[in-house]
């Protein structure tokens, strides 16, 4: 009786919101959304769908790993039920069709692509444990992450960290200060590295944006964070010499590269994203009202012609030996399929301005003579972006900042760095903040290392990262 009772509170609930939004849709049907016309109440469903998915993992794990498809396409009907009963069908095709064609597809083939060549790459043998070498790893990632993604950085090189410290009495900080600097502040140089950054990509954002204005925030913070894990690293190290060495699970040996094709399959990913931002022949295709430009089109094909080279050029191998499994990018696809519908009136309503629902978060992010306040750009997109994805926040607030991305790369330069750096940096404060976060988690447990709780993790990220973006704020966002 209790399943029977929140089925029909569900549908209940569905059918009065769409009910409730009738009158905004009416409006909105004349040209098009208009987000001045909009209540507050079409911002439910994404904000139900980011509380699914920050909550789910966490509080009703089991539920949420069989049915989460289901959480996304029951947050999704709320807005699309609504589009196609209310508005003339030109309207609600046109809608989704372009947010689907020039917004969704390119952002999942990129992860596509990137997580299947990540996975081939396999790093065998096993580092001897000190400070130079934990440190060495952490900042080689770091680096890497904005090339193969802060996924594909986190997959190639927890494994070998792992390995290299399970000898130690101490080794849960290694694991934590890794998805700090690799899973998260590394990927902040490029589109590649963090999905909120690719979205700025796909909005307009210059390719090398990201690493020319960005360079300096992400030197002085993964600069910090690495110097604080040497001197913590130092003392565990010099503690643990007091007790009786353990023996090695994974006694030391050569390391061997393999997949090595694999980066050469990168290097037709980067190359495909800077073509696409550099030739622009002017032929484009109408696709269900949707322009799609001929460049983007054939990035988007290279995308998947990359993730079935890589599977076929791979040894199989090499894909059991890093664990290489599906599941992950297949959630992700899903449920950012319900993200990016569920945005659709956010953002029609954040154009809207100070004359949307959203005017006093325009107010809360401006000084009283208009001016964007930089600052709490960087701490609202990032305190959002530790407790809900990360991607979507960023779209948020680049459209609470104007939305047009070449206002944004000149004169709004320090307010897209603040947005940027807020949503890459601080996604490191929960392990829920960034994809990556969690599967690290789920990895290094996996191998017996006994990480944190949600929360323990919490205090780590309070005393090592908060201090530093404060400083940050100083820095550079004042």
């Amino acid at each position: 009786m209790k399943g029977h009772a929140l089925v029909r509170f569900i549908v209940l609930a569905a059918c009065t919101l769409i009910v409730t939004l009738a009158p905004d849709m009416a409006h909105a049907a004349q040209g098009g959304l208009d987000g001045a016309k909009l209540s507050m109440l079409w911002a439910l469903p994404f904000a139900g769908i980011l509380l699914c998915i920050a909550t789910g993992p966490v509080l009703y794990h089991h539920l949420w790993e069989h049915h989460y498809g289901k959480f996304a396409a029951f947050w999704a009907a709320l807005v699309v039920i609504p589009l196609f009963v209310f508005t003339d069908a030109t309207t609600a095709v046109h809608t989704l069709s372009h947010t689907v064609l020039l917004e969704y597809m390119p952002f999942i083939l990129l992860l596509l692509a990137l997580f299947t060549v990540a996975g081939g790459i396999y790093v065998e043998g096993n580092l001897h444990d000190s400070v130079f070498t934990n440190t060495a790893l952490l900042g080689f990632g770091t680096l890497i992450a904005s090339v193969v993604g802060t996924t594909g950085a986190s997959m190639i090189l927890i494994r070998p960290l792992i390995r290299a410290n399970d000898d130690r009495d101490y080794n849960v900080h290694v694991v934590v200060f890794f998805i700090f600097l690799v899973s998260n502040i590394g990927g902040s140089l490029s589109p590649l590295g963090d999905p909120p950054l690719f979205l700025g990509f796909l909005k307009g954002v210059d390719f090398f944006w990201t690493t020319t204005q960005l360079l300096p925030d992400t030197l002085f913070a993964a600069g910090i964070v690495l110097a604080v894990f040497m001197v913590l690293d130092v003392w565990l190290h010099h503690r643990e010499g007091n007790f009786p060495k353990k023996a090695d699970p994974t006694p030391d040996a050569p390391l061997h590269l393999h997949g090595k094709i694999n980066l050469l399959l990168l290097v037709v990913v980067i190359g495909a994203i800077l073509t696409s931002a550099s030739w622009k022949p002017g032929i484009s295709f109408n696709v269900l009202g949707t322009p799609l430009a001929l460049q983007d089109l054939l990035r988007d094909v290279i995308f998947v012609l990359v993730t079935f080279a890589s599977l076929w050029l791979t040894r199989s191998e090499h894909r059991k030996a890093n664990d290489f499994k599906w599941g992950p990018i297949q959630e992700v696809a899903i449920l950012f399929a319900g993200i990016f519908v569920c945005i659709v009136p956010v953002m029609a309503m954040l154009q809207a301005g100070a004359q949307g629902a959203f005017a006093p978060l325009v107010a809360l992010v401006s000084h009283a003579d208009g001016t964007p306040n930089n600052m709490a750009y960087f701490w609202l997109t990032g305190g959002l972006s530790s407790f809900l994805d990360n991607a979507p926040t960023y779209l948020v607030f680049f459209e609470l900042a104007g939305g047009d991305a070449k206002t944004l790369m000149t004169t709004g330069a320090a307010t897209l760095a603040a947005i940027s750096a807020g949503a890459v940096f601080m996604g490191a404060n929960t392990y829920i903040g960034n994809a990556p976060n969690f599967m690290v988690y789920a990895i290094a447990r996996d191998a017996g290392v006994k990480m944190p709780s949600f929360f323990g993790y919490i205090l780590w990220s309070g005393a090592v990262l908060i201090p530093v973006f404060l400083l940050m704020t100083w820095v550079f966002f004042i």
